[in-house]
């Protein structure tokens, strides 16, 4: 019974709350959320909402009811800061945009599993409030990843793209959205494509265009893609597109080159058109459809109310008052057609062009453009022919073509087509067409095709005899195309045509440098502009890099001048002077100790010491021994002091020299398994059986029984010529002032052996000097 009671008592509590959260989603009032009145503007509305974000963000407010809170301000904002929403919760009692029978379905949802529409993102809360009832405008313009690589990317090579990268519980996003609509009425008017990217659910693509925050606006043109920095208004949205088109896309004609520039499709093989209107600069939608069209027509602009445009302007019987489009083709003298019209629209200039964008006898210059004047036949009702001038170059127009030219304007059918081709440059495709004859030798000629096959295979008529433009030959070929269209059999001759070259096309240098440009401009403007975020650690390791290195230097040049003012040899009388406190002084001959006067400890290797200082050495521990003889003891001892002293620091390196008067056995034994990996110096020279190894450095390890070589810089050999008897002599003299200090520091080339020694025991400490094992370490006698 007891049991019972619990249980109804527990459905009771449960309809209670449930009853409870329904009158409270009712309740709901996004003025009462937002604490603002009925009346309250806008700014007012924004002014509060930011106020009440701040104050109950989850990130901010550890209160347990933060997070619902927060909610119902950000969705009493959502109500408010729609006009159109707030209309109708003020009419209706409820933000739905439509009444009637899904006004209960609406008033449902507010209240209904809510917090299942709550989710992180990395980058900051997204709310998607507007998931159900997104924005038709943006909803319309949504991309794809696969949308974006295989349409908008190839189409942004005929015509700008303008995107926005947003996403849900964007703020900034809801405050550009009036201006984003306006913009994309205008300018999708005027043919730019217009795409909105959710960054939400397009993570990919937000990422493939390097857009890191909402809102972003960006431009693609050419594949390349470009960053709106300014601010969101109409003007400098305009300016954007305007500023992603080429500068030199429409070219300012006056009465100056306007002669010129008509004259033009001589070398672009392309007709001109020119547009007169009174703006100071080519308007956009001009630029949009120069752009849509350069790779067919040249464009070029008349400011009408510009002093120097008079000229033109009468020479073609302009209306200065209206905007005026004329096309010009072989003939510059008057225009093929003309449109005039105020507020012309897109379709109607396109539709314009559109039937204008060839020449009346062009010139086959590339196979794309063979392709499109002389298609390939599909059915015996779609016949096209052609009909072909080929003629020599020339800088005039010679008389021959002139008479083509005005043959081909006289053409009424639509299924002829006239072309010519400069025989010398298309020399493989002129020689199939023409019959093996003499006669035809530097003449024109005109053949009649038609292309059968996609590979090239054509059958085609010659004339008999060269065309020289006369009125006879006027008549053979209107004939020839009356009884074409009565039996296509008069074709009767068949061949394989080869590719044409593409004579417009740059050469491999212009084209490197303008790959190698575009590559640096986008570079830059990634690094700087678009995605500066990204290159921050980058740059940082850069500049890390060549402080490092600089810091170096200094420090390397500093020591090195150090080094020098240390080495340099004194006066001889401060060298009397100072002797016993400067440099250090040696004992006998047969004294086993050096001792430490200011530089390091140097021991002589002899058999007492042999044992304790190589044979049973500690593991880890060397003992750099210097080679050295009678003659060059003082000297290299002394430079040996100064280039290992930086090292007496180690208590793992000991320090000996050995005399190879007494030991030269002992050392060319040890030499002997270095003679592969490190050839021993002089042994192929003239004086290879003297052998001189004084200078030499033997790093030892006695635990691992290996050694590393020192090889000194190699003397000049006039000095080692000169001063090998001089080295009898002296060796004489330093051998009865032994035991007394040094007056001097010997001769230069022997001090100049150990120059590199300080290099050679750095990389020794590292480890990554060349090792030269041995079985066992000799007797020393």
């Amino acid at each position: 019974m007891e049991v019972k009671k619990l249980s109804i008592s527990w459905r009771f509590l449960i309809v209670l709350i449930l009853v409870l959260q329904i009158l409270s989603a009712l309740d709901f009032d996004p003025y009462r959320v937002l604490g603002v009145s009925r009346t309250a503007s806008q700014a007012d509305i924004k002014k509060a909402y930011k106020k009440l974000a701040r104050e109950w963000h989850p990130d901010k407010n550890k209160d347990p009811g933060a997070e619902d809170k927060f909610i119902q301000i950000s969705k009493a904002y959502e109500i408010l800061s729609n006009e159109e929403k707030r209309s109708n919760y003020d009419h209706y009692g409820d933000a739905g945009e439509n009444q009637g029978y899904q006004k209960q379905q609406q008033r449902e949802y507010r209240f209904r599993h809510f917090h299942e529409n709550f989710y992180f993102d990395e980058s900051f809360f997204h709310f998607p409030f507007n998931s159900e009832r997104r924005d038709s405008v943006d909803e319309k313009y949504l991309l794809h990843f696969s949308h974006y690589v295989n349409e908008v990317v190839p189409d942004s090579f005929r015509k700008p793209y303008l995107l926005k990268v947003t996403s849900d519980w964007c703020f900034s996003c809801i405050h550009i959205e009036p201006v984003w609509k306006e913009v994309v009425q205008e300018l999708e008017a005027l043919g730019v494509g217009i795409g909105v990217v959710h960054a939400g659910y397009e993570r990919r693509l937000a990422r493939h265009l390097g857009a890191h925050s909402t809102p972003s606006i960006l431009g693609v043109l050419n594949g390349k893609v470009s960053f709106f920095h300014n601010a969101v208004v109409r003007e400098n949205l305009r300016q954007f597109v305007e500023s992603l088109l080429p500068g030199n896309l429409v070219e300012k004609v006056t009465n100056k080159n306007y002669v010129q520039f008509l004259s033009g499709w001589q070398q672009d093989n392309k007709p001109h058109v020119l547009l007169f209107d009174q703006m100071p600069v080519a308007p956009l939608p001009y630029k949009l459809t120069a752009f849509a069209h350069k790779d067919y027509l040249s464009f070029g602009y008349v400011h009408v109310g510009l002093r120097g445009a008079e000229e033109v302007t009468r020479q073609y019987n302009v209306n200065a008052y209206a905007p005026t489009v004329l096309i010009f083709k072989e003939h510059i003298s008057k225009p093929a057609d003309v449109i005039q019209a105020r507020g012309m629209k897109k379709q109607v200039i396109d539709d314009f062009i559109t039937q204008n964008k060839y020449l009346l006898a062009a010139r086959l210059t590339s196979q794309k453009l063979f392709h499109e004047l002389c298609p390939v036949k599909r059915s015996h009702r779609q016949r096209k022919y052609c009909v072909v001038l080929l003629t020599p170059e020339a800088t005039k127009l010679s008389k021959p073509f002139e008479a083509f030219l005005s043959f081909a304007l006289a053409n009424t059918q639509d299924t002829v087509r006239f072309v010519h081709v400069h025989s010398h440059r298309q020399q493989e495709f002129a020689s199939t067409l023409l019959p093996d004859t003499d006669a035809f030798q530097g003449k024109s000629a005109v053949s009649i095709l038609e292309r059968r096959t996609t590979g090239g295979r054509v059958v085609y008529r010659t004339l008999e005899a060269p065309w020289t433009g006369s009125d006879r030959d006027k008549f053979t070929l209107l004939g020839y195309l009356d009884q074409l269209r009565r039996d296509p059999a008069l074709l009767s001759s068949e061949a394989v045509l080869p590719d044409l070259t593409d004579e417009l096309a740059p050469t491999l240098l212009l084209r490197w440098l303008s790959s190698a440009s575009d590559y640096l401009s986008g570079c830059w403007d990634s690094a700087f502009h678009d995605n500066w975020r990204e290159m921050m650690p980058l740059l940082s390791l850069v500049f890390s890099a060549l402080f490092i290195l600089f810091g170096t230097v200094i420090v390397q040049a500093f020591s090195e001048s150090s080094d020098e003012r240390e080495s340099n040899p004194p006066d001889k009388e401060e060298v009397h002077e100072k002797a016993g406190k400067a440099e250090p002084s040696f004992p006998k001959e047969n004294s086993s100790k050096i001792p430490k006067k200011g530089f390091v400890e140097v021991t002589e290797l002899t058999d007492v010491t042999y044992t304790s200082n190589l044979v049973r050495l500690r593991p880890g521990h060397m003992n750099v021994v210097l080679i050295l003889s009678d003659p060059t003891k003082t000297s290299l001892l002394q430079k040996f002091a100064l280039e290992v002293y930086t090292f007496t620091g180690s208590s793992c390196l000991h320090f000996s020299f050995l005399s190879l008067d007494k030991h030269r056995e002992w050392l060319e034994y040890l030499l002997e398994f270095a003679q592969d990996a490190a050839p021993i110096p002089n042994q192929y020279d003239k004086h290879f059986m003297e052998r001189d190894y004084t200078g030499y450095v033997l790093a030892l390890n006695g635990h691992k029984k290996y050694f590393c070589l020192f090889k000194p810089q190699k003397a000049v050999e006039e000095e080692e010529a000169v001063g090998s008897c001089r080295a009898l002599d002296s060796s004489l003299h330093l051998g009865e002032s032994r035991g007394k200090p040094s007056s001097g520091l010997g001769p230069r080339p022997v001090r100049g052996k150990l120059s590199k020694l300080s290099l050679w025991m750095e990389r020794l400490l590292e480890g990554s000097l060349q090792r030269f094992y041995i079985p066992s370490w000799p007797e020393l006698d």
